[in-house]
């Protein structure tokens, strides 16, 4: 059985959360992926959480947009992690989804990351991170992929060093 499950209000959502399923992948963490709407096919949410969860699933990830009530809905029917993906709409460019997720009633929480890119790859660094608690090879893994961004980090700084703003500059600009 998956240790996370993926939840998207729509297919046209997908694309989307691609830094989602690219990070679970190099990290090697198994994942299962349903679109079903909160509003269209809330029997199909409920019946797919309650599984998931009796299969012994451990943090579901759950991406909507607009009213962004799936995160929510999915938080009612289980007592695992959830974490909500706000995505990113034509309308607001994905505050009305942030806000929407970010103000869940006291008693349901559901953990809450960015819009975006950004976004879709923190909620698959935290439902790793959520693991790690109980799986040293998780914890492992995260250690590592941290220390890689350090050091990525602190290689930037030294040609940002060596070459001066400027030319460092010209070469950001020169990489789009």
């Amino acid at each position: 059985m998956p240790e996370i499950g993926i939840i998207v209000g729509s297919d046209s959502d997908l694309p989307k959360l691609k830094g989602c399923f690219q990070t679970l992948d190099d990290f090697n963490v198994s994942y299962d992926v349903k679109a079903y709407s909160a509003h269209r096919t809330p029997h199909l949410v409920a019946e797919w959480v309650v599984q998931f969860e009796k299969d012994g699933g451990k943090v579901i990830i759950a991406a909507a947009g607009g009213a962004a009530h799936l995160p929510g809905v999915v938080a009612s029917h289980t007592i695992l992690p959830v974490i909500g993906i706000p995505v990113e709409t034509s309308i607001a460019g994905g505050l009305d989804s942030l806000l929407s997720i970010v103000q869940m009633p006291s008693g349901i929480p559901v953990a809450t990351v960015a819009t975006g890119k950004a976004g879709a790859t923190n909620a698959a660094l935290l439902a790793i991170a959520i693991l790690s608690t109980s799986n040293p090879d998780y914890s492992a893994k995260l250690k590592n992929y941290r220390d890689t961004i350090q050091k990525t980090i602190a290689r930037k700084n030294e040609t940002l060093t060596k070459q001066g703003i400027y030319e460092y500059i010209k070469e950001l600009e020169a990489q789009k």
